[in-house]
C-alpha cells in the first residue's frame, strides 16, 4: 500500500437534549433515558491504510491525550483484532470538538474509525455487530456507528430510531471539565426519576438534564454560561460535559442571539442534523481510496 491516499471522514459531534436517571443496575451502572441528537458539526478523521499491520497516530491535535486514552486508536485496534486483519491504518484527527463538553467527541472519533475501517478494509462487518463493537468502548458510541437521533435507554446502547424536526443550537463552552466519576457521587444527584416515554418528550415535557444543578454548583463557569444564555432563551446542558446550549428553529435568530452574548464566552451556532454526515460520506466513499473534502470550522 505504498503512497496509498488518506481519505476524510467526519466525526459529528452530538447533544443530549433531555438526561434522567431512572435507577441503578445490578453491575452498577446507572439505567438512563436521554434523546441524542446528531449536530452537523464535529471532528475530521484522516485515516490512510498501511501494510505493515501498523496503527499509527499522527498530528498534535491530541496532544495531552495518552494512546491508551484515545478512542479512535482503541476502535482501530479492536477491529483489527477482532476481525484479524493483517494491515494497519495511519490516523490523524482535525479535532473541534472541545473535551469535557458532553458534546461527544471522543466517542463518535471511535465510531468513526470503526466505521470508516470497515470500509476501507473491505470487511462488510456493519450494522449491528459495529455498534457491539462500539459499546466495548464507550456508552455513546453506538449511537454515532448508527448515525440517527435516537430515544436511548440502559446506557446509551439501547436505541430507538427518532425523526427530529430542523433545528439550530447556539452551543457555549465554558472550558471545564469535571470527572464523570464525580458527578455521578454526587450526593444531589436525582438517581430515581420516575420512567418517561417517547410520547413525553414529543410533548415537549422532558427538557432537563440531572446534572445540570450539580455542575452549575461546582464550576462557576457553567453557571456564567447558563446565565449568558438565559438572557437569550432556556439553557440546556448536554451529557456529563460542561457544554450548554439554547435551540432555536431557525438559524437567523440563533446567529443573532449568538452576536448578543459576551465576548470572552465561546459559542457558535450549528445545525441538527436528521442522519449523521458520516453515513453520507461512507455512501459516497469508493474502494480506491478518493479523497473526502470535509468542510469545517473551528469552536
Amino acid at each position: 500500500m505504498s503512497g496509498a491516499a488518506w481519505s476524510a471522514w467526519p466525526a459529528p459531534a452530538k447533544l443530549n437534549l433531555f438526561l434522567r436517571i431512572t435507577g441503578r443496575r445490578m453491575d452498577g451502572y446507572h439505567e438512563l433515558q436521554t434523546v441524542f441528537r446528531i449536530l452537523d458539526w464535529g471532528d475530521t478523521v484522516h485515516l490512510r491504510p498501511r501494510a505493515d499491520g501498523r496503527i499509527v497516530r499522527h498530528g498534535a491535535d491530541l496532544a495531552g491525550v495518552p494512546e491508551a486514552a484515545d478512542l479512535g486508536l482503541r476502535a482501530a485496534r479492536l477491529l483489527q483484532a477482532e476481525h484479524g486483519v493483517a494491515r494497519g491504518v495511519d490516523i490523524r484527527v482535525e479535532k473541534r470538538v472541545p473535551a469535557g463538553a458532553g458534546l461527544g467527541g471522543g466517542s463518535s472519533d471511535a465510531a468513526t474509525v470503526l466505521v470508516a475501517l470497515d470500509a476501507i478494509w473491505g470487511l462488510g462487518v456493519g450494522g449491528e455487530r459495529l455498534e457491539a463493537l462500539g459499546a466495548r468502548l464507550g456508552a455513546d458510541v453506538p449511537v454515532f456507528v448508527r448515525g440517527r437521533n435516537a430515544w436511548a435507554e440502559g446506557v446509551g446502547e439501547r436505541l430507538v430510531p427518532l425523526d427530529l424536526p430542523p433545528a439550530w443550537y447556539l452551543l457555549a463552552d465554558p472550558g471545564v471539565h469535571v470527572a464523570t466519576a464525580t458527578l455521578f457521587q454526587s450526593p444531589e444527584l436525582t438517581r430515581d426519576a420516575p420512567p418517561a416515554t417517547i410520547s413525553d418528550f414529543a410533548s415537549g415535557a422532558l427538557l432537563g438534564n440531572v446534572f445540570e444543578p450539580v455542575l452549575r454548583r461546582l464550576e462557576p463557569a457553567v453557571e456564567a454560561a447558563f446565565r449568558a444564555l438565559s438572557r437569550v432563551g432556556t439553557p440546556r446542558l448536554t451529557g456529563t460535559g460542561s457544554g450548554c446550549f439554547v435551540e432555536f428553529a431557525e438559524r437567523g435568530p440563533a446567529e443573532a442571539a449568538l452576536a448578543g452574548l459576551p465576548a470572552g464566552l465561546r459559542a457558535r451556532v450549528v445545525a441538527g442534523a436528521s442522519r449523521s454526515p458520516l453515513l453520507d460520506a461512507l455512501a459516497a466513499w469508493s474502494p480506491q481510496g478518493r479523497r473526502q473534502e470535509v468542510q469545517g470550522t473551528g469552536f
